[in-house]
């Protein structure tokens, strides 16, 4: 490999190892730390395989010395480094690169320092969109979440009040005051059954039961608000991304959002591998199709047409003539929109101009082939 091939590989290595995401490298070394440690544990393993174990830790902790080194260069040179150093990243990188060395300079078993590279694991987090989603939905569904929690709360302290009442003349040395009584009820949460002591009255056994119950139907709250959470969470985050492919359509771009919120209720979307048929010629249509990227080929009597991004196929078995007059195969990977027939219509009907406009493009297009 030449030189400046060399030199642009390495600048494009530690531009992408300045940026906020894991690199392949970084994940690479996340991984094989992992396995080293465990290895690490293993007596007959590491006795074998020391020499090999230490020398690839020593590569991962260099590796990661460099990754923070590098961001820390990027944050003087863009005068942020106190937010950096501040942030969660920016925390971790820092763990990530000092405390094994330290460990080692403190006079620590290297077996034992080697152990605090688990933090290498924690690098990974930042990038993990579920956890993001998660917290999203954490700030959104606070609210419910908190009220439930509130409202448990107090059920717990009137049931503690009443168990120490009821209790507390029979076991005065588990419920002989307040505090003793509210923790036995949150073990009784925390455990199965009653815990390790069980009230002796009925009532207070009709008490510890009503606390079990409680404390289920409150884990069951929170299942269902996180849940519902999550689930509006994913709605919306595919709508947005419906929303951008449908706004990048020439046809749809002119349209207001109300109208693309419309469109983009009405639209599914087709991920398709390079050379997969999409409509075969004298089959039945009923949609057409917005390429929102990548290209299809159309092949016509005697010539072959391609389409790219923007352009739509298959109207004119909306518009009337519903026997496909071609075959069209994608020639890449292509993401398409798909309108169906009776959304089309409705669409049409709302928004008489975007009709206009397809059909004044299917009669160029019939022209065209003939």
């Amino acid at each position: 490999m030449s030189k400046p091939l060399e030199a642009t590989a390495l600048a494009q290595f530690v531009a992408a190892t300045a940026g906020r995401n894991m690199t392949k490298a970084a994940y690479v070394a996340v991984v094989t730390s992992i396995v080293l440690m465990i290895l690490l544990s293993i007596e007959s393993a590491y006795n074998a395989l020391h020499f090999w174990i230490n020398a690839l830790l020593f590569a991962c902790l260099v590796f990661f010395i460099f990754e923070w080194v590098v961001r820390l260069r990027q944050a003087i040179l863009g005068q942020r480094v106190v937010p950096y150093l501040l942030s969660v990243r920016g925390i971790v990188d820092a763990a990530s690169a000092i405390a094994v060395p330290l460990a080692l300079a403190l006079g620590t078993s290297p077996k034992t320092a080697w152990l605090l590279g688990v933090l290498w694991l924690l690098k990974v987090i930042p990038g993990i969109r579920g956890l993001r989603q998660l917290r999203r939905v954490l700030v959104q569904e606070s609210g419910p979440l908190l009220s439930v929690l509130v409202i448990f709360l107090m059920v717990l302290f009137l049931a503690s009040v009443a168990v120490y009442f009821l209790e507390r003349d029979v076991q005065p040395a588990t419920f002989g005051n307040i505090p003793a009584a509210l923790w036995w009820a949150v073990a009784t949460l925390t455990t199965t059954g009653y815990g390790d002591v069980v009230p002796i009255t009925p009532l207070g056994r009709v008490v510890a039961a009503f606390v079990m119950i409680c404390g289920l139907g409150v884990f069951g709250l929170w299942t269902g608000i996180l849940a519902t959470g999550f689930a509006a969470e994913t709605r919306r985050d595919n709508f947005l991304k419906t929303w951008e492919t449908v706004s990048k359509v020439p046809f749809f771009a002119a349209l207001g959002p109300a109208a693309i919120a419309d469109v983009t209720h009405m639209l599914r979307t087709m991920d398709l591998p390079a050379r997969t048929m999409i409509i075969r010629k004298g089959q039945v249509g009923d949609c057409m199709y917005f390429i929102a990227t990548g290209e299809v080929e159309v092949h016509l009597p005697g010539k072959k047409v391609r389409l790219g991004e923007g352009a739509f196929f298959g109207e004119m078995a909306l518009l009337g003539n519903n026997l496909r007059s071609a075959n069209i195969a994608t020639t890449r990977v292509s993401k398409l929109l798909v309108l169906d027939l009776v959304d089309f219509r409705v669409l049409m009907a709302r928004h008489p101009d975007l009709s206009t406009t397809i059909d004044a493009e299917a009669k160029r297009r019939e022209l065209e082939n003939k």
